[in-house]
């Protein structure tokens, strides 16, 4: 199978790169957040200066690290020079097992932070406000990427019988061991 971007290779390894830059990005956010909340001053009027943490940003960040880790592997087997095959671990199946609870994580924590930190306008004019904006569009920004992949990923398995095949994808199921053969 071709690797170019029209291909559905090429459309998952666009999707994993984008995720993994979701989630880094991610990351960063949620470790500035926790570093700023964990380490209040005490004249901060947030919390009236008490040291605190989110428990939705240590969900995020747990989120966007595995989210980081998985889209490594999955380049790592899509890559166009590697040949790598983990067993029923590469397969189509272990991959759509991956992205839904990957989807499952991402949803919960982009769900949970939108109720608590959805409407931000009035206090844009402080960083830590900007900063929670950022955090919750990274990660509704994160669960699409994941929605996509996992679509295109179900869509591609049923359509093709390819539940048990290596996600790598460099195979032609329709191919014919059929030879011509000249008759005289």
């Amino acid at each position: 199978m071709a690797f170019g971007i029209g291909t559905i290779n090429g459309i998952r390894t666009a999707l994993y790169v984008t995720l993994f830059i979701f989630s880094a990005v991610l990351i960063g956010l949620t470790a500035a957040r926790l570093h700023y909340t964990t380490h209040l001053k005490w004249w901060d009027p947030l919390d009236g200066g008490v040291p605190f943490y989110d428990p939705i940003v240590a969900e995020l960040l747990a989120s966007a690290c595995i989210s980081l880790l998985w889209s490594l592997f999955a380049l790592h087997v899509l890559f166009p020079s590697s040949r790598y095959e983990y067993g029923v671990f590469s397969s189509f199946a272990a991959e759509m097992v991956g992205l839904f609870i990957l989807f499952l994580l991402w949803l919960v924590g982009a769900a949970i932070a939108s109720t608590m930190w959805g409407n931000l306008g009035w206090c844009h004019i402080y960083e830590p406000c900007r900063l929670l904006t950022a955090l919750v569009a990274f990660a509704w920004l994160g669960w699409i990427m994941l929605l996509f992949l996992l679509f295109i990923n179900v869509l591609f398995a049923v359509i093709n019988r390819a539940l048990l095949w290596q996600m790598h994808g460099r195979y032609n199921p329709h191919a014919s061991a059929f030879s011509r053969t000249v008759r005289v």
